[in-house]
Parts: C-alpha cells; structure tokens; sequence
C-alpha cells in the first residue's frame, strides 16, 4: 500500500513545475521555510515534510560571511547527500553553488544535527545517474533544468570527520 507521503508527493510535484510556482516560489518559500524553522525549533524545513531536507550553511564566494539555504536533498545510497542548484528554474545559477565551488567545506543540518561535510561537483559521466536517483524522489524535478536554459550544477556532500572529534569505538 502506497504510504501517505508519496500519494502527497506525487500530487504536491506537478504543482512545483508551473510557471506560477517558479514565479512566485522563490519568493514564498524562504517565507515559509523561515516560519516553520521557527515553530519547529529549527528541526525541520517545511519541505521536510515531503522530501529528505537540510540547511547548507556555507561560506559567502565574495562577501566571506555566512550563509543558509534550506534545500531537498537525495540520499545517494552511500551515505552521502545530492543537492541541485535548480534555483526554481532561474536563468542563474543559485549563490550557494557559487560558495561551494568557491569554499568546498562546509556544513549541513538534517533534523536538527548540524555537521561537516566537503562538497565535489557530480562529473558529467555520473549525472543522468544522479538526477534518475532525485526524481525517484521528486518526479520531474529535472524538469527545472530543462526550463532553465542551463545545466544544474549537482553536488554530493560527503561528510567529514572534524579533525578535533575523538574515533568512534567502531572506528577504532
């Protein structure tokens, strides 16, 4: 039996994929994404409801200062986060791939546990493999690039040790 938040999945995508959502979702959402951060004690972003999300916070390209996004993320199977700079199918690139091109380190919050990782843009020969994977997830969100005019930059996030964390007893 279908669990609940795929049936809300699938009928909620086609809805994300309009015009009037790419107008007005960049926008809303911030909006939105702020308020249930703030009722939710910063556990979770709104789409944390229906995808896997997190909060990337990064280091500014140019200005040096910090900065948040909240974003769906994919699990790869290995551990490790898929992100896609798809900007709501904008003709440009959004400022937090910028930031991790330009400060590769960073770190992610995924349900309240804040941690480092280090961000490798998906090569091309892995891409058609790393977008089947997300709209497994989100059907159509490729969608986005194609309406874009340009190619997405995907990321995977690769969690790192920090260098002043003790082994786990199992990594010892």
């Amino acid at each position: 039996m279908p669990r609940v938040i795929d049936i809300a999945r699938t009928a909620i995508a086609p809805l994300t994929r309009t015009r009037v959502f790419r107008r007005y979702g960049p926008r809303i959402m911030p909006v939105l994404e702020r308020f249930f951060s703030f009722i939710s004690g910063g556990r979770m972003p709104i789409s944390g409801l229906l995808v896997p999300s997190l909060v990337l916070h990064t280091v500014g390209a140019r200005s040096g200062a910090p900065r948040d996004a909240q974003l769906m993320y994919c699990p790869d199977g290995q551990g490790r986060a898929i992100v896609a700079g798809t900007n709501f199918a904008g003709g440009r690139h959004p400022a937090w791939t910028g930031n991790l091109l330009a400060h590769p380190d960073a770190e992610i919050t995924v349900r309240g546990r804040r941690m480092p990782v280090r961000a490798s843009l998906i090569p091309d020969e892995e891409r058609d493999a790393a977008w089947d994977r997300i709209e497994r997830q989100w059907p159509g969100y490729r969608s986005y690039e194609r309406a874009s005019g340009r190619t997405v930059r995907l990321f995977r996030l690769q969690p790192v040790r920090r260098p002043d964390e003790p082994l786990s007893p199992a990594g010892r």
